[in-house]
């Protein structure tokens, strides 16, 4: 290859493993996994019999989530990656707080790190969606990523001028998925579905059969890197984001397959770096107001949203004074009927007006009908707390960060979830899912940043002139 396309250090994060890629070889995996567990469970057991008087212990329904199950569970999801992985980081990006503590811990170990594949499994993919002579299309090639994650692992690289289009060398970033991910995801989610529901490791009203469905379908379309080319086209457009230039969208190499995805290199320092929290506060103001006015846009002028709230997606400039979006495989489209219904949700709860909430969550399917009055009041309590930042009478600009108003009101949202996950009689409509967690991810990041942001001129600003048809 040369020396452009040698090994350079590797950073101690990331750990090489070879990604199982065949049926076969994924159950053998998982079927190792289940028998160390209950190895481990059983080992427990006899610890807590030995010290026990009476044999018992009252806290026998954790046998299976030991701190050495823990490290066994974390170690196989970071090596499986896939369907499983991408579960974990999906709940764990949560701020719900409606997992059991020890589960908890087990996919915010996971969220941070993933293992990537060795040279030769990585070569393979390379050759068969590029062809064998795919290096001659660049100068130079990292060969070690420099991140990985639960579908695929991403490299530094610079475009050849042959293959460049601009006809000059060019920085990129390629992203190669692991080999045959896109196969395994029923097989990953069933046995992690088989795990969570031997374990009772959730509880009911999370209606864990409706979220794997959801995964599954999600996952099945970031699989898909041509279609996430697509939505980078788009988004580059002028009609979304192409003409504002406080965001930064990559161009996308057009040489680009399902399963190898090449786009421009862009510099800044990632949302979910410990440096974004010293900025100057009229920075954070601002990266807080764009990111949240891009959520309200994405809801309500594009009814496309990309929905990864990991804010190691998000790259804030500081010379450019420039937010880059650099993911957007967990792109999602909304119809125009049901983005209709939610924004007259979010009016209702901004207007406090409780029997339109409870009458526009039972056209979601937030809610039958059939609900008790506790539910019903836990649900659109939260509703209206919810959409505080947006009230006429909410003093503006609105203060995020500890000791603000907002974290009282989200300890007063989460109070309410134990009661919601008890008497919840149907899952949340599917299309809520990805939207609540880039939502949520907004909040969350507004509150990291310590900001204080106009947030109901920037709802009254996109919502003002949006046209209902139903």
């Amino acid at each position: 290859m040369g020396s452009a396309f040698t090994q350079p250090h590797v950073s101690p994060v990331l750990q090489s493993s070879k990604v199982p890629s065949s049926r076969i070889g994924r159950i053998f995996h998982y079927g190792g996994l289940a028998a160390s567990l209950g190895y481990g469970a059983a080992t427990e057991f006899l610890r807590r019999s030995s010290t026990s008087p009476d044999g018992t212990d009252s806290q026998q329904s954790s046998l299976i989530m030991t701190e050495a199950n823990i490290k066994r569970l974390v170690s196989k999801l970071s090596q499986m990656r896939g369907a499983a992985l991408k579960l974990g980081q999906f709940m764990s990006i949560q701020d719900t707080h409606v997992l059991p503590p020890d589960l908890d811990e087990i996919f915010r170990r996971v969220q941070n790190g993933a293992h990537y594949m060795p040279d030769w499994q990585m070569e393979g993919v390379l050759r068969s969606s590029l062809g064998p002579s795919w290096a001659t299309n660049f100068t130079s090639f990292e060969r070690v990523p420099f991140a990985a994650a639960s579908i695929g692992q991403v490299h530094h690289a610079v475009l050849a001028p042959s293959a460049s289009p601009a006809g000059r060398e060019e920085r990129v970033a390629v992203k190669v998925q692991f080999p045959n991910i896109a196969d395994s995801i029923a097989t990953d989610l069933g046995y992690v579905k088989m795990l969570l529901t031997a374990g009772k490791l959730l509880p009911k009203g999370l209606f864990l059969d409706r979220t794997i469905h959801v995964m599954k379908e999600e996952l099945a379309d970031e699989c898909d890197y041509a279609r996430e080319a697509d939505f980078l086209r788009r988004y580059r457009s002028p009609e979304l984001l192409g003409n504002d230039r406080r965001f930064k969208i990559p161009w996308v190499w057009e040489g680009s397959t399902k399963h190898v995805l090449i786009m421009e290199h862009v510099d800044g320092v990632t949302m979910g770096d410990a440096s974004i929290s010293a900025l100057p506060q009229t920075d954070r103001n601002e990266i807080a107001s764009r990111v949240m006015e891009l959520c309200l846009r994405e809801l309500f002028e594009f009814r496309l949203m990309q929905t990864d709230p990991n804010w190691t997606n998000f790259l804030w400039n500081p010379k450019a004074k420039q937010i880059s979006l650099i993911d957007f495989g967990a792109t999602r489209e909304y119809t125009k009927e049901f983005m209709d219904k939610w924004l007259h949700l979010l009016q209702a709860a901004a207007a406090e007006d409780r029997e339109a909430c409870a009458h526009w969550s039972l056209e979601l399917g937030y809610l039958t009908g059939q609900e008790n009055e506790t539910m019903l009041d836990a649900h659109v309590n939260s509703m209206i707390l919810l959409a505080t930042p947006f009230r006429d009478s909410t003093p503006q600009p609105f203060a995020f960060g500890p000791g603000s108003q907002w974290t009282d009101i989200t300890a007063r949202i989460r109070a309410n979830i134990p009661v919601m996950l008890r008497y919840r009689l149907t899952p949340p409509p599917r299309e809520t899912y990805s939207l609540n967690r880039k939502l949520s991810g907004g909040f969350l990041l507004a509150t990291r940043l310590h900001a204080v942001v106009d947030a109901r001129e920037l709802w009254n600003r996109i919502t003002g002139g949006y046209q209902f048809d139903h």
